[in-house]
């Protein structure tokens, strides 16, 4: 913005009228400063007045001396920096009876000041003029015709697209004034927003619990043309499914440039589909998904309880199909577990590759604790890693979280890491992820996944629907309880101990051999069976 006019802009007087005899003289306002203040300071204030004009009328020495000496008692209350801002360029004094009144440029500054400055104005009065004057800030016709003057000037100077903006010009200028004279108290401007950090597949921990699924997003991005079409990622939480889902977005962004892929959320995707349903522009929805090369879609369970975006899903999910565009997609579950998709959706999930990602086994954790740790640069030592990493069994982020506390305690603490620390840091987690699961707790599991009676498993009948999901939960209680077959067989319909010993030889059977399980008209692996309790377990 263009400097205001001299005469306008500098600390200017008028009249000054109603004043007590004028016993202040320039050698007597120097009594007033500090010892080492220096007569030049005092001069360069006293000179200000030889150049201030208010209309046609010329100031008096006096009246020069008097108003110099108010300002700088008023610089010396408030910091010069403060006093060059906020008075010395764009204010008026003059005195009205027992009122200091000044004159600004508009309503920001009469607030600002008003608030901010009122009480030391005051205060300087008194020690200028030995008498209580208050100080009142007014609008000055003037100021606000050279201020306003000077801003057309700057929007005029403007882009045309800050010109055709809905915020009036007026507003647009004066906000722009106000932010360029904050007082220097005020923090800066606010750092520039980082780009996403995208995971990327070279960062990716392989082990036995996910190799296969990492080899099917490796395929994907050096051959996209021999990939299963669609490919769904299934797991839990923490066992990687985002981290390749990123990292094969990066991945195909860097080997097919010319592609437009679109990574989205299922949440994202709902909350776009209800605004332009809301906005009735489904068309530029619609075109936005569908005429992508790649959509890459994470949390997909998130719809399946939105049966009209399941709907709206599907036909995207049928248009990329039959362009030849590539889908990958995340999943809680497999698709076949998730109960609340439509048999038309989980059908076209079940077309493609379906891989899963198991929690991960101690080498894979001991290797996620030494990835993470290399890239934090946290100097833990490898017996300190395969403490942590047979102790947790956990997902990822717990791991890295245990890395973080290990680190901070030993900072606070100032010792190394070692063995001893690793125990105190991780006392209380380890104390609370230890969970000791009941009979109960296998019970509500399987019948919550399967979807039974509360109380079936523990009742008499034998037909199919029920006995053999007791049998599941018999193998499972034996697998995750320390409780006896006889215990476990009377707790599960009063059952004996050798009615236990054959359920879990059972099942032990139908997991070798890789058998279903029919469940009214569900068809479910036994394995996939399993890890759905499993995973109502740990909720």
């Amino acid at each position: 913005m263009n400097a205001l006019p001299e005469f306008l802009v500098a600390t200017t007087a008028t009249r000054l009228y109603n004043l007590p005899s004028p016993r202040i003289t320039v050698r007597d306002r120097t009594s007033h400063l500090a010892p080492d203040t220096s007569s030049l300071e005092i001069d360069r204030l006293l000179t200000h007045g030889k150049r201030l004009r208010l209309g046609e009328d010329s100031l008096t020495t006096s009246e020069r001396e008097v108003v110099a000496a108010l300002g700088l008692e008023i610089a010396q209350r408030i910091g010069e920096p403060r006093y060059d801002v906020w008075f010395a360029r764009c204010t008026r004094i003059r005195i009205d009876g027992d009122r200091i009144v000044i004159g600004v440029p508009n309503r920001f500054y009469q607030e600002w000041l008003q608030k901010t400055f009122a009480e030391d104005v005051a205060a300087a009065a008194v020690s200028v003029f030995g008498q209580v004057l208050q100080a009142h800030f007014v609008i000055d016709g003037e100021l606000f015709r050279a201020s306003r003057q000077a801003q057309l000037e700057a929007v005029g100077q403007a882009d045309s697209h800050r010109k055709n903006s809905e915020t009036p010009v007026q507003d647009q200028a004066a906000v722009a004034s106000s932010e360029a004279r904050l007082p220097s108290s005020r923090p800066g401007p606010r750092p520039l927003k980082t780009s996403r950090r995208w995971h990327r597949l070279g960062d990716f921990v392989v082990g036995a619990c996910n190799r296969v699924a990492h080899a099917s997003a490796l395929s994907l991005v050096e051959d996209s043309g021999l990939c299963a079409n669609p490919l769904v990622l299934h797991g839990t939480v923490g066992t990687g499914k985002t981290h390749l889902l990123e990292g094969i977005y990066a991945g195909l962004r860097k080997a097919h440039p010319e592609w437009r892929a679109c990574y989205i959320t299922a949440e994202d995707f709902t909350n776009r589909f209800v605004q332009a349903m809301r906005l009735g522009k489904l068309g530029g929805f619609r075109r936005h998904f569908r005429d992508c090369d790649a959509l890459l879609l994470d949390d997909l369970h998130f719809l399946s309880s939105k049966p009209a975006t399941q709907e709206e899903f599907l036909h995207t999910f049928d248009a990329l199909l039959a362009n030849g565009k590539q889908l990958v997609l995340t999943c809680d579950c497999h698709p076949r577990l998730a109960g609340e998709f439509g048999p038309e959706l989980t059908d076209r999930l079940l077309g493609g590759a379906v891989w899963g990602l198991m929690s991960p086994d101690a080498e894979t954790r001991l290797g996620i604790l030494r990835s993470k740790a290399g890239r934090a640069a946290y100097p833990l030592s490898e017996d300190v890693l395969r403490y942590i990493a047979e102790q947790l069994r956990g997902n990822v982020r717990e791991l890295e979280g245990a890395l973080h506390s290990v680190h901070h305690y030993s900072r606070v603490c100032g010792r190394p890491v070692d063995l001893q620390l690793t125990r105190e840091a991780l006392g209380d987690h380890m104390r609370h992820a230890i969970r000791l699961v009941q009979l109960a707790d296998i019970d509500r599991a399987v019948c919550k996944a399967l979807r039974l009676d509360s109380g079936s498993l523990q009742s008499s009948q034998r037909s199919w629907a029920v006995s053999h999901p007791r049998m599941l939960a018999i193998f499972l209680s034996r697998k995750h309880t320390a409780a006896a077959y006889s215990e476990i067989g009377h707790y599960f319909g009063k059952r004996n101990h050798s009615t236990a010993v054959a359920a879990e030889k059972k099942i032990r059977q139908w997991l070798q051999d890789d058998c279903e399980l029919v469940l009214g008209e569900r068809r479910l692996r036994v394995r996939d069976v399993i890890q759905l309790v499993e995973r109502e377990l740990e909720t």
